[in-house]
């Protein structure tokens, strides 16, 4: 598929403007005209001949910033509401604080770590994803579990959390809205992970609370941390949103998913522009991380490009067309930028 075939003429519109200048000064208002012209068709076709990218010369022609190795469970698209499930017992978890746990934590876990155990089955991505929904929908949900990533992942290969080749620290942040006992013992005991790497934010009255700062200084704190060779795991099983897009329209449907800190009514949300500055653009080189976001409108809350869901119309990675526009236009100093260039311009 095109990379920008299936976004809206919106995002277009707004990221020109802002693009515009940039281009005028590199390349002159005649071929910055011809180059957004292209865009403004949507990507091909138009009277500056746009050129659609392919998903083979996307990855043979971006820039190394988006090769980073990210990835991102979340328990529903974007236009889904998250679950929260009040018998955490139900699904055979050990209960520690007896609180209400997200649905696809505790689904999840059924699947990993059922009464505390690693399961001995080698599962794959695709088969992991496809048992959570099944236990969801058993329960009466209807989320859909959903793989991000920032490069394409063959969902047929064992599904892991922590790759075996990663011999460095593993760092883990993990942030409890609702409920983070039962994972915080699965990295432990399976991957691993040890109490003094691991952050947890929790508004139980006896941890950090997740307010809008001490989150950010977390994720920011675990990034700055970890170096080639690192695992960070990210658990954020709370409250999402979505609000309008506050910038260069960069989103599909012109709105910003968000995570509600504790005090957002005060503070505001965590929108997914500034998840995408701290967690992705400001990751070294060689760390790998994962991030399990059990929330509502949690689908591409890391503005990740790639993206598998589990409904059974898939049987592989594709390019994600709610991506942040953004991330990649604005890469005019990258290497996919400079392609893209020369291809509405008919170089």
């Amino acid at each position: 598929m095109g990379l920008f075939n299936n976004l809206k003429q919106k995002a277009f519109e707004m990221a020109k403007e802002q693009a515009m200048k940039q281009l005028e000064e590199k390349f002159g208002s005649s071929a910055a005209g011809k180059i957004l012209g292209g865009l403004g068709e949507g990507g091909g076709g138009g009277a500056g001949g746009g050129h659609k990218v392919t998903q083979d010369e996307y990855e043979a022609n971006k820039p190394q910033e988006l090769r980073k190795d990210i990835r991102m469970i979340s328990g529903c698209q974007d236009k889904q509401t998250s679950a929260d499930v009040s018998n955490v017992s139900s699904f055979q978890l050990p209960d520690p604080c007896g609180r209400a746990g997200g649905a696809l934590t505790s689904t999840l876990l059924k699947v990993l770590y059922a009464d505390e155990k690693a399961s001995n089955d080698d599962l794959s991505f695709t088969e992991v994803l496809e048992k959570v929904r099944e236990f969801l929908q058993e329960s009466g949900y209807e989320q859909i579990p959903q793989l991000s990533s920032m490069n394409p992942i063959d969902v047929k290969t064992k599904f892991d959390l922590v790759p075996d080749t990663k011999r460095g620290t593993k760092r883990a942040v993990m942030i409890g809205i609702n409920y983070v006992g039962n994972m915080k013992k699965y990295i432990m005991d399976v991957h691993g992970f040890e109490e003094e790497n691991i952050v947890v934010l929790l508004d139980d009255g006896n941890h950090t609370e997740p307010t809008y700062e001490n989150i950010i200084d977390a994720y920011k704190t675990v990034v700055s941390q970890s170096e080639d060779g690192d695992c960070i795991f990210l658990h954020y099983s709370g409250h999402g949103t979505k609000i309008r897009d506050d910038d260069s329209g960069e989103e599909g449907d012109g709105y910003d998913e968000a995570l509600c800190p504790r005090d957002f009514q005060t503070a505001g949300m965590i929108r997914d522009d500034d998840l995408f500055e701290i967690l992705v653009k400001s990751l070294a080189d060689g760390v790998h991380m994962v991030s399990l976001m059990d929330c509502c409108h949690s689908g591409s809350i890391m503005d990740l490009p790639y993206a598998f869901k589990s409904d059974g119309s898939e049987t592989e990675m594709h390019l994600n067309p709610g991506m942040n526009i953004e991330a990649f236009i604005q890469q005019n100093s990258g290497k996919l930028f400079e392609f893209l260039q020369q291809q509405m311009m008919g170089k």
